[in-house]
This record gives structure tokens, C-alpha cells and sequence, in this order.
């Protein structure tokens, strides 16, 4: 742990050195200040304008999690408990999932409209693949010798995958879970960059929009600092979990 610790303090030291090198090259008009930056995130986080924006992603990255991730998790049990049908649908996801999703956005916007249902289906898209892909893989891929003593025990499909397969992908499904929940995220800012009343994403291409650019590092780097803590947290998680 504490080489792990200091191995983040030294990249967070080099992180910011680099990042002053490039200002004083560049200079203000360009990038942001480490100092100016840290200064004016601390001051977004007391400003009531940030929580309103912050509110109004968050709920929406709440919802498309939700809703991404439970049906990923069903997606990709349903196939992977069914290796034919998860054969013909594994090359049918992987190309669906390289579909670069903002050309779906129109499509969106026509279906949902200017609303918080938008932002919530786009955030949706980008992360129900990478958890329905995971799981159906790491359920196809636990060792045949579970299925078997659960077959030998007389145990209900049901009963099999809450017991058995669940517990042996575990490990795999929240590497998916974590990687959906990243991806979820970008998927929401995204559709607020382009279509939005209110969010971090709006935030952010209103602060474009005049030049502003210390705002726009400070936004950026307090979502930054918000997507590492959540991908700390499923990433000490799945430690844990492929430890016991």
C-alpha cells in the first residue's frame, strides 16, 4: 500500500509539472495554471451554479448506471447461459458497440427530446454493451466442472446462477460493470456538450463558448477526480474480490 501511494504521489508530481511546463509555454490563453486551476475548482465546489449543473448529471448518471448496468447484467447472463445464442450474439455486440454513438444522438433527441430522458438513454447506450459483453464472457468462461456439480446437486437454473456461476465471474462481470460505468459517464457529458439546459457538460461548452479557460480546466478536472475515485472504488472492489 504504501508503495502504491507512493507511486500516485510521484505521478501526480510529474502530472503537474508537466502541466506548468506546458502553461508556461503556452501561456493562459491556451491552458490553464495548476495553481489557477486548483484555485477556482475549490471555489466551483462553494458555488451553488456548480451543484445546480452537478445535480442535474448526476442524476442522470444515476439513472443511465442503473439502467445500464442491471441490463447488461440480464443481457449478458441471458446469453451466456446459452452458448449458441451467445455465439451468434457476441460479433452482433461487438459491432453494435463500435458504432460511434453520437450519430445516434439526432436520433435521440427526436425520440426524447431536449430533456433529462436524453441524457439518461445516451449515457445508457454507451455503458449496457460493456457490462452485457463482460458478463456474457465471464459466465461462458467459468470452469465446466461448476455447471456440472450444479447439474449432479439438481440445482434450479435460478438457483444455479445465484449460487454458482455469479459467485465464480464475479471478478469478470465487475471489470465490466467498472468499464460501463466510465464509459456511462462520457456518454452523459457528451450528450450535455451538445444538447442541454442545464449539467457539467453544458458547464463546460458555455465556458467555451466565451473562452473561459480556467473554467473549463476546473470543471474538467473536478470530473476527472470524480470518474478516478469511481473507478478506484469498483477497482478495489474487483481486487478484493478475485483475492477471496
Amino acid at each position: 500500500m504504501r508503495a502504491e501511494r507512493y507511486d500516485a504521489a510521484l505521478l501526480a508530481i510529474g502530472f503537474l509539472a508537466c502541466w506548468q511546463i506546458v502553461y508556461a509555454l503556452v501561456g493562459a490563453d491556451v491552458v490553464s495554471s495548476p495553481l489557477a486551476t486548483l484555485t477556482r475548482a475549490a471555489a466551483l465546489l462553494h458555488s451553488g451554479n456548480f451543484w445546480h449543473d452537478a445535480a442535474g448529471t448526476g442524476i442522470a448518471f444515476v439513472y443511465a448506471c442503473l439502467i445500464g448496468v442491471f441490463g447488461g447484467l440480464a443481457l449478458g447472463l441471458a446469453l451466456g447461459l446459452n452458448r449458441f445464442v451467445g455465439d451468434v450474439a457476441d460479433p452482433i455486440l461487438g459491432s453494435i458497440y463500435s458504432i460511434p454513438k453520437i450519430t445516434l444522438y439526432p436520433i435521440i433527441l427526436l425520440v426524447f427530446g431536449l430533456s433529462l430522458a436524453a441524457k439518461v438513454a445516451f449515457g445508457v447506450i454507451h455503458g449496457i454493451f460493456p457490462v452485457a459483453i463482460f458478463t456474457m464472457n465471464a459466465v461462458r468462461n467459468v470452469a465446466p466442472v461448476h455447471r456440472r456439480t450444479a447439474k449432479a446437486l439438481r440445482l434450479t437454473p435460478f438457483v444455479t446462477v445465484a449460487t454458482v456461476l455469479a459467485p465464480a465471474a464475479l471478478p469478470e462481470i465487475l471489470a465490466g460493470i467498472r468499464i460501463g460505468v466510465a464509459v456511462t459517464l462520457l456518454g452523459i457529458l457528451i450528450a450535455e456538450l451538445f444538447a442541454a439546459s442545464s449539467g457539467i457538460g453544458f458547464a463546460l461548452i458555455r465556458a467555451t463558448d466565451v473562452h473561459n479557460v480556467v473554467d473549463i480546466f476546473a470543471l474538467t478536472l473536478l470530473v476527472f477526480l470524480f470518474a478516478v475515485a469511481v473507478n478506484a472504488l469498483f477497482h478495489a472492489t474487483e481486487r478484493r474480490m478475485r483475492k477471496t
